[in-house]
C-alpha cells in the first residue's frame, strides 16, 4: 500500500503524454514522413526527461530509482533487439540467394488476385500458429507476401493488414508463443485454459477480418494487374529460381516447430541462406562484393554484406529493383534507436509511478465485469502506448489489475484474455511500440499506412469487451476462478 501513496497524481501523471503529442505534432509538422528517423526520437527522450524530472524535484524519487527501472526495461527488449538485427540478416540473404524470388514466381502462379489478401491472412495465420512466432512469420512469408501483392497491384497497407492480422491470431492461439505464455502465466492461467477461453473472441476477430478481406480481394480490379509477368520475367531472367531453395524455408520452419530459440534459430537461417546464395546465385553474390568475376574472396565478401548492408540487384526493372533491394542489419539500426529512446520514455513513466498512477485513476471505481474488462482492454492499450513494448503491457497490465479480478470475483482467465485482446495484439498498431517499428521497418509500410488495413488487431480489443457484455446478460454461475 506504500507504494500507491508515492504515485503521482493522475492529472500530473498525465503531463508527459501531453508533452510527448504535443512534440509529436511539431516533429510531423516539421519533418512529415521522415519523422522516424529521429525527431520522434528526441520527442521520446525529452518527454522521458520531463516525466523524471516531475519524480525527482516534484516527489523526492531518486535518480537510483529511475536507473533500475530503465535496467529493467532494457533487459526486456534486449533479445527483441537482437533478434530485429537477425531478422536483417535474414531478410538480406533469403533476397540474396534467390529464396523470396523463388516464393514470388511460385506464388504469381498459385494464388489468385481474386482472394489475394484473404489467403494472405489464412497463410499468416497458419505459419503463425505453427511457429508460435508474429515477427518470424511476418519476416519470412510476409515478405514474400508482399511482393506478390504489390505484382498483383495491391496497396501495400491491404497487403500488410492482411499479413499483421493473420500473424497475430495465429501468434495469439499458438502454445508455442511467448506472448501468450507470458499472458496466462502472469495472470495465473493455465496455458490452454486460457487459449481456449481466448477462442471465444478471437474466432469472431478473425472472422471479421478474414471476410473483410475477401470482400477486398473480390472488389480489386483485375485491370490493375500488369506487371506480374514483368515481375516473373525479370526475376527468372536475373535469379536462379529452383524449388530447392524451398528448403531453407522448411528448415528454419522445421527449428521453430521444434522450439529452437528465436535467436539461435534466425542465426541459423541467415547462414544457411547465405551458402544457398553461394551455391546458386554466386555471380550476383560476387557482384555485391565489389567484383564482376566470380572469386572466392567476392564471394565472401558479398555474402557477409548480404547480412549486414544494403544491397540492391539489377533486374532490368525498375519496379523489381525495389522489390530485391535489401538493408540488412544495418538497415535496422534507425529502428533499434527509436526502440530505446520509447523504451526510456516507458521507463520514466514506470519508474516514476506515474502509469500506475493513471491506470489507478482508471480503476478506482470499478466493480463490475465490462468495466473491468474495458478497463484492462483500455489500459492494455495505454501502456503500449507509454512502455512502447508488448512484454512490459502485459505484465504490467496483468499485474494492475489482478487484484482488481480476484475482488470482484472474475475469473483469471477473462483477465488473460482481455490483457492478449489489448497489450498483445494492439502493440503493432502503435508507430512508436517495438513491434509497430519492426513490422514497419519489415515490410517497407508506415504503421501509419497499415494500420486501418489491420483488421483483426482494432476488432479484438472491441470483441472483447463485446463478448464480456453478452456474458454479463448470462445468468451468473457459481465457479472457481480458472
Amino acid at each position: 500500500m506504500k507504494n500507491h501513496i508515492e504515485h503521482p497524481h493522475w492529472a500530473v501523471s498525465c503531463l508527459p503524454l501531453v508533452f510527448l503529442a504535443a512534440l509529436l505534432v511539431v516533429v510531423i509538422h516539421f519533418f512529415g514522413s521522415d519523422s522516424l528517423e529521429g525527431g520522434s526520437q528526441v520527442a521520446l527522450l525529452l518527454s522521458a526527461g520531463l516525466a523524471i524530472a516531475i519524480g525527482i524535484f516534484g516527489y523526492g524519487q531518486s535518480w537510483k530509482s529511475f536507473e533500475k527501472s530503465i535496467d529493467d526495461c532494457f533487459s526486456s527488449v534486449a533479445t527483441s533487439i537482437l533478434i530485429l538485427l537477425l531478422i536483417g540478416a535474414v531478410a538480406g540473404s533469403w533476397m540474396i540467394s534467390g529464396i523470396v524470388p523463388t516464393l514470388v514466381c511460385y506464388g504469381l502462379q498459385i494464388i489468385s488476385p481474386r482472394i489475394f489478401l484473404f489467403a494472405s491472412c489464412a497463410i499468416a495465420a497458419a505459419v503463425a500458429l505453427m511457429t508460435g512466432s508474429s515477427w518470424t512469420t511476418i519476416a519470412t512469408v510476409g515478405v514474400a507476401l508482399m511482393a506478390i501483392g504489390t505484382a498483383l497491384g495491391f496497396s501495400p497497407g491491404w497487403t500488410a493488414g492482411a499479413i499483421i492480422s493473420g500473424a497475430y491470431f495465429g501468434d495469439k492461439v499458438s502454445p508455442l508463443s511467448d506472448t501468450t505464455v507470458l499472458a496466462s502465466s502472469s495472470s495465473g492461467t493455465d496455458l490452454f485454459t486460457h487459449i481456449r477461453y481466448m477462442m471465444f473472441t478471437t474466432v469472431p476477430s478473425i472472422s471479421v477480418a478474414l471476410v473483410v478481406f475477401l470482400v477486398a480481394s473480390l472488389m480489386h480490379n483485375p485491370d490493375a494487374v500488369p506487371s506480374t509477368a514483368e515481375y516473373s520475367d525479370a526475376l527468372r531472367s536475373t535469379f536462379r529460381i529452383s524449388p530447392l531453395l524451398l528448403i531453407v524455408p522448411i528448415f528454419t520452419f522445421f527449428l521453430i516447430i521444434k522450439k529452437v530459440p528465436a535467436i539461435l534459430t534466425l542465426m541459423v537461417s541467415a547462414f544457411v541462406a547465405g551458402l544457398a546464395a553461394l551455391l546458386f546465385q554466386p555471380g550476383i553474390v560476387a557482384s555485391i562484393g565489389g567484383s564482376d568475376v566470380i572469386s572466392t574472396g567476392a564471394c565472401i565478401k558479398g555474402m557477409m554484406m548480404s547480412w549486414f548492408a544494403g544491397t540492391s540487384v539489377d533486374t532490368g526493372s525498375e519496379l523489381v529493383n525495389t522489390l530485391t533491394a535489401t538493408r540488412g542489419m544495418g538497415g535496422m539500426l534507425n529502428t533499434v534507436f527509436l526502440i530505446i529512446c520509447a523504451v526510456t520514455f516507458g521507463a520514466a513513466m514506470t519508474g516514476s509511478g506515474m502509469f500506475q498512477g493513471i491506470t489507478e485513476a482508471l480503476t478506482r471505481h470499478i466493480r463490475r465485469r465490462v468495466p473491468s474488462v474495458a478497463a484492462t482492454v483500455t489500459t492494455g492499450i495505454v501502456s503500449n502506448v507509454i512502455t512502447a513494448d508488448q512484454y512490459l503491457s502485459i505484465i504490467l497490465s496483468a499485474s494492475l489489475f489482478k487484484d482488481l479480478y480476484r475482488k470482484n470475483s472474475l475469473e483469471s482467465r477473462l483477465l488473460s484474455r482481455s490483457v492478449e485482446d489489448s497489450a498483445t495484439v494492439c502493440s503493432v498498431l502503435i508507430p512508436w511500440n517495438s513491434c509497430g517499428m519492426t513490422q514497419a521497418t519489415v515490410l517497407g509500410v508506415a504503421t501509419v499506412v497499415y494500420f486501418p488495413y489491420c483488421i483483426f488487431n482494432i476488432v479484438s480489443p472491441l470483441m472483447s469487451i463485446l463478448v464480456a457484455a453478452i456474458g454479463s446478460r448470462k445468468k451468473p454461475q457459481v465457479s472457481k476462478s480458472v
